[in-house]
């Protein structure tokens, strides 16, 4: 009896860049990874993936996806919205008997409560640089469908989102991210990297939504103080408020923020305090 013919194995990423005329898009904030063992690095850092659905966000052609894919879960989610990028995913799909889906779209419409069905979603994904910040600020509308998530960001984005009171990068995202997420850095990456080098080196970021945020706060609330704070970052909070409401000062004080504060320097419960006194004082 003659044995099944063997299923090829993939082309290499390079091979499949050059079969199908990709080049990275710098509309689409493209940048291609294809160093294997880079590529395993970022989806180990997801830990263990066994029975679990995977979400990836620009796969291009494919060389997260295929590190995911030789992870133990149970689904690997693909959502990519440039065509060349569709037609040459095709192989990796059939490759993956099953356990690729290739979604066609703009991940930025797509709700994450149509995909996780059976449990909450591991997000893993090498973000486009012209919306990895628009996007993680969707899905923190959306934590209740995600368990964690592994993403890359630009360096300086990625700054942002780590830094504390005190530091010249501290700002609304490094706030509003703190506040609903714990934020840790896995590794920095060269633009050396990339396919082809962006002008600035990147971060991969793991971020774990908390079961509760830091601190009690509106959401709505919280993002009005932030906004009027920070929209003036270098005067005392007495002058910047004024954009929330005429006067500040019974507002810092009932939050306990000094008046002569600047917006750099309030941690992430002060913020709230003040969300919470604004919030109050609304009729």
């Amino acid at each position: 009896m003659t044995a099944p013919d063997a299923e090829p194995p993939l082309a290499p990423l390079r091979a499949v860049l050059d079969e199908f005329g990709l080049r990275a898009d710098k509309r689409l904030g493209q940048h291609f990874l294809l160093d294997t063992n880079i590529l395993a690095r970022i989806a180990a850092a997801a830990g263990p993936l066994a029975g679990k659905t995977v979400l990836e966000v620009g796969p291009g052609p494919g060389g997260l996806t295929r590190a995911l894919l030789a992870t133990a879960a149970a689904e690997v989610i693909a959502i990519e919205r440039d065509p060349r990028c569709i037609e040459a995913l095709a192989p990796l799909v059939a490759h993956a008997a099953g356990r690729l889906r290739l979604i066609t779209g703009d991940a930025m419409r797509q709700p994450l409560a149509e995909l996780a069905h059976s449990g909450r979603l591991v997000i893993v994904a090498n973000l486009p640089y012209n919306v990895g910040t628009p996007l993680l600020i969707g899905w923190l509308d959306q934590l209740e469908h995600i368990e964690q998530m592994v993403l890359m960001f630009q360096r300086e984005v990625a700054d942002r989102l780590l830094a504390g009171p005190g530091s010249r990068t501290y700002g609304r995202l490094s706030v509003l991210v703190q506040w609903l997420c714990q934020v840790e850095r896995i590794m920095h990456l060269p633009a050396a990297a990339f396919v082809p080098p962006p002008k600035v080196a990147s971060s991969l970021l793991r971020l774990r939504p908390r079961p509760q945020p830091l601190a009690p706060a509106d959401r709505r609330a919280l993002g009005q103080v932030l906004a009027a704070a920070f929209n003036q970052r270098r005067k005392m909070l007495r002058t910047s408020l004024k954009a929330l409401v005429p006067a500040p000062e019974p507002l810092l004080a009932a939050a306990a923020v000094p008046p002569t504060a600047r917006a750099e320097t309030i941690d992430i419960a002060g913020f709230c305090r003040l969300a919470q006194a604004y919030q109050a004082q609304q009729p």
